[in-house]
């Protein structure tokens, strides 16, 4: 069954979150993808990843690409999943994927200070909890560790 993740961001910024949440994924040697709604935040993660830390390599591509099958983490503003990856990071408001299911794990990242992301979360949630999906609920505490709160 496929879990969604639900991250609200108050303390730390998204790019901060993303990239430590990329690279455990790349350490347990799972495919990502992350989608956002617009190509000018798939432009500004790419730029991120690459240069994020000197001691840390995360390889992005980006669905322009042709060699998006081949990418251990894919950066695109579509719903597909060229690369099989197993688990979906969804940044910025764009919506669930209608394979969801396909996925072992969807992480939304959603930001805690914006009100309208906060409703808009909230809806994601009910909606995938009558699904059938297993939802949890995770926030940072004041250290910036993570905790599940649901």
């Amino acid at each position: 069954m496929t879990e969604i993740l639900f991250y609200q961001l108050q303390r730390q910024p998204l790019e901060l979150v993303l990239t430590t949440l990329l690279e455990k994924s790349l350490e347990r040697g799972w495919r990502a993808v992350v989608q956002a709604p617009s190509e000018e935040r798939i432009d500004a993660l790419d730029a991120h990843l690459w240069t994020f830390r000197d001691e840390s390599f995360i390889p992005p591509g980006t669905w322009r690409q042709g060699e998006a099958p081949e990418q251990p983490i894919l950066l695109t503003i579509n719903d597909d999943n060229p690369n099989g990856a197993s688990v979906r990071f969804v940044v910025d408001g764009a919506e669930l994927p209608p394979d969801a299911q396909a996925y072992e794990r969807i992480v939304v990242l959603f930001d805690g200070d914006d009100p309208d992301a906060v409703a808009a979360a909230r809806e994601r949630w009910t909606s995938s909890k009558a699904e059938g999906f297993e939802v949890t609920y995770w926030q940072a505490d004041e250290h910036g560790r993570w905790q599940r709160k649901g």
